[in-house]
């Protein structure tokens, strides 16, 4: 049996029609976005497959989509009799899939979980006023020094250490746009203002994560029946309050995707599979080591595919 981590997507991987092909193929699919619409109260299968793309791209409203549709991929790998992975990991809102995966969050309160996390990041900085923005081709070291000068009296810093020469930064909307230019300056290959309405992983969310903290006092949490590497600091946390804390600093703290992809391969993990909508854990693994092998499973055959051949190696 092939040794492999199982990654999960976050923001971002959303698209209308997402699963469609999948979802003819296996009926937990749509199951899974139906027991996650009962939650909120709201018909999340037909949002996922007819939107419209702007309800669907409310923070609110993505988070408990992706984790649904996170899920879906993961029930449907098990259904295919796809082996159990050695470790997980979840970009930013996808740690919380990973954590539903390892039995350490049941499904529903998780839904409603992701949907509070959303509410909280959006209130805590009123639309307009955050921005984040893609900056490729330039030292992560550099870029924190360039979001440093830029930021003046406001924030703005690294948010997602998504690959070697590709970061995404969060703050202020003004001081993202002179941190762009700075950065143009710089030599950067593009600076891009990401259309985002809550600018993650920096120190504006921090109202957002007081707020967190205290609604995770509620939900009851197991120690994960598999490893899950933590984005804050790429450590398996195998206790509720550590797990707790973990999520509470994510939503304050840069995603560290690159040290957590550098990790698992030096665990011995050279082959991981992408489990939600979407091929962009893929594309940032290629980018951060071109021999590891990344396998989106949102396709049916691919899925099917990769479940014999790694059940059988």
């Amino acid at each position: 049996m092939t040794e492999f981590a199982m990654l999960f997507p976050g923001q971002g991987s959303q698209s209308v029609g997402m699963l469609a092909e999948l979802s003819e193929r296996n009926a937990e699919v749509k199951a899974c976005f139906q027991q996650a619409g009962k939650v909120l109260g709201i018909d999340l299968w037909k949002l996922a497959c007819e939107g419209p793309e702007e309800e669907l791209g409310k923070t609110e409203i993505t988070q408990p989509a992706l984790l649904a549709a996170g899920v879906a991929v993961w029930r449907s790998w098990q259904e295919a009799g796809g082996p159990m992975p050695a470790a997980l990991a979840g970009h930013s809102l996808g740690e919380y899939t990973a954590l539903v995966c390892a039995e350490a969050l049941d499904f529903e309160e998780a839904v409603s979980l992701v949907a509070d996390r959303g509410r909280f990041m959006q209130q805590a900085v009123p639309r307009g006023q955050g921005s984040m923005a893609a900056i490729l081709g330039l030292d992560d070291e550099l870029l924190a020094q360039i979001c440093s000068k830029a930021a003046g009296d406001q924030v703005v810093a690294p948010a997602n250490l998504n690959s070697p020469g590709q970061v995404v930064i969060a703050g202020h909307r003004e001081a993202v746009e002179r941190a762009c230019e700075a950065c143009q300056e710089a030599g950067a290959r593009r600076a891009m203002i990401l259309p985002v309405s809550v600018p993650s992983h920096c120190s504006l969310m921090e109202p957002a994560a007081g707020d967190l903290q205290e609604r995770l006092e509620s939900v009851n949490i197991r120690p994960p029946k598999l490893p899950v590497i933590h984005n804050v600091d790429v450590r398996q946390h195998p206790e509720a309050d550590s797990i707790r804390k973990a999520l509470t600093d994510q939503l304050v703290s840069p995603v560290q995707w690159t040290r957590t992809i550098n990790h698992m391969k030096n665990q011995g993990l050279e082959h991981m599979a992408e489990c939600g909508p979407g091929r962009v854990l893929c594309g940032l693994n290629r980018r951060i080591d071109r021999t590891l092998t990344c396998i989106s499973l949102e396709t049916p055959e691919r899925l099917e595919d990769t479940a014999l051949e790694w059940n059988d190696n």
